[in-house]
């Protein structure tokens, strides 16, 4: 039974059970709202990993570099595309917004408002060096864990041979958290089932409906962003067929649609990149990372773009050319402000909704269904990680193209060598 189970392709094993926790949560709601812990321990697997696999990961992939100038290069490339995409996508977003028509049906209560607090910029930049880096690997504060590491990584590379055993350390260390990584893995199925038949279960179709456009609106900007943008991107940029590209990478989609958060789908995301789109380990290993913290496409450049014009329709307040071009400037900045994990786009928006002068108790309307959208935004942020990461390997030869061809035969084949996809090596 078990042989049975592994010898179905992974992704087909994830999508089943997407769509068997779908249905349990829509047909029998009390029992799928019950699932939550199967997903929680999934949720909770996947964050035991994610502050050591970073802090190996990226020093790892910087001690491996050849020079610093090769990282300076690198970074800038990578940093420039994920605020290229970020602009791109609130101007989708308003696009998709200003031509659906947002209305609201139901009335706003007031006494759902949340007060939030936004810390000034300059304490958000002091927040970004630790105090003590070991109580960041402990809370798991991922911006100070990769301070901490890119600053270990180039003294290490600084000292040379002096340093050579810790380099050698850290190169073994992230071998080893690559490995639990897969044993983690094998988990998703069991993850996206309790995951879908919670979120299905505990919201069901009565609340969604009052919302429906303004949830639709999400979906469509982000589908547009996801197949237009990137998909132009990957096929210009990494010189990979789109097709090809999204059929890679479509379970660690799943696995960031169902968890909602960028930061916990990050293993799949590293996997999926290196395995089967060829992008170097090194800086994958590097590029990732980076992405799950400052890439946020959906939450910080559609989804606040949307959500201010929905509120401003609830409210009755008109929106001008200049209040856009607000929205796109500070949408596109509070994208590298908006930590990947569930629910932080939330926090985010007011930093939007304050710039245009929007009520910021409007975000209390929508607050009810932010898990439904958040789940297509970490989806859309994740796909941006990779298909920046695959182009400015591309850029810079970092590509193995001998993992494309693979990629490409296993899908001709229809999925069939993908059973052994958890035991297969990793490319250098």
């Amino acid at each position: 039974m078990l042989k049975a189970w592994f010898a179905i392709p992974f992704w087909q094993r994830v999508l089943g059970a997407f769509v068997l926790g779908a249905v349990l949560g829509f047909g029998l709601p009390e029992i799928g709202a019950a699932m939550q812990p199967l997903g929680q321990l999934f949720v909770r697997s996947i964050q035991m990993l994610v502050a050591p696999l970073i802090l190996f990961a990226i020093v790892s992939s910087i001690t491996s570099m050849q020079s610093q100038s090769n990282l300076g290069r690198l970074a800038s490339k990578t940093v420039g595309l994920f605020l290229l995409t970020a602009f791109i996508a609130s101007a989708i977003g308003l696009a998709v917004g200003t031509f659906m028509d947002l209305t609201p049906t139901v009335e706003l209560t007031a006494a759902e408002v949340v007060e939030r607090d936004i810390p000034p910029v300059s304490q958000v930049l002091l927040s970004v060096i630790p105090t003590n880096p070991f109580a960041a690997l402990a809370e798991g504060r991922v911006l100070q864990i990769i301070f901490f590491a890119v600053l270990l990584a180039i003294a290490l590379n600084a000292l040379k041979e002096k340093a050579a055993p810790v380099r050698d350390f850290f190169q073994a260390g992230a071998e080893v958290m690559y490995q639990i990584t897969r044993y983690v893995l094998e988990l998703t199925p069991i993850g996206v089932f309790g995951l879908m038949a919670w979120v299905v279960g505990t919201y069901g179709l009565e609340m969604l409906l009052p919302l429906g456009k303004f949830i639709i609106a999400i979906y469509i900007a982000c589908l547009i962003h996801i197949i237009f943008v990137y998909g132009s991107l990957v096929r210009w940029g990494a010189k990979i067929k789109p097709m090809q590209f999204f059929r890679a990478i479509f379970p660690t989609q799943v696995i960031a649609y169902s968890t909602s958060s960028s930061f916990g789908t990050l293993p799949s995301t590293l996997k999926t990149t290196t395995e089967r789109l060829g992008v170097k380990k090194e800086y994958a290993s590097f590029s990732l990372p980076l992405g799950a913290t400052i890439n946020m496409d959906g939450c910080g450049g559609i989804y606040p773009a949307i959500a201010a014009i929905f509120i401003a329709h609830l409210y009755g307040i008109p929106l001008g050319f200049t209040e856009y071009a607000i929205i796109m400037v500070t949408a596109t900045l509070a994208s590298i402000g908006t930590a990947g994990v569930p629910g932080s786009a939330m926090v985010m928006l007011t930093v939007t909704l304050s710039a245009v002068g929007l009520p910021l108790e409007g975000i209390a309307f929508i607050a009810a269904i932010d898990r439904i959208i958040d789940m297509m935004r970490t989806a859309t942020n994740v796909t941006g990680d990779m298909a920046v990461s695959a182009t400015v390997a591309r850029s810079e030869n970092m590509i193995d193209e001998s993992v494309l061809v693979a990629e490409l035969e296993r899908q001709s084949n229809g999925g069939q060598t993908q059973r052994d996809y958890s035991s297969e090596p990793r490319q250098n």
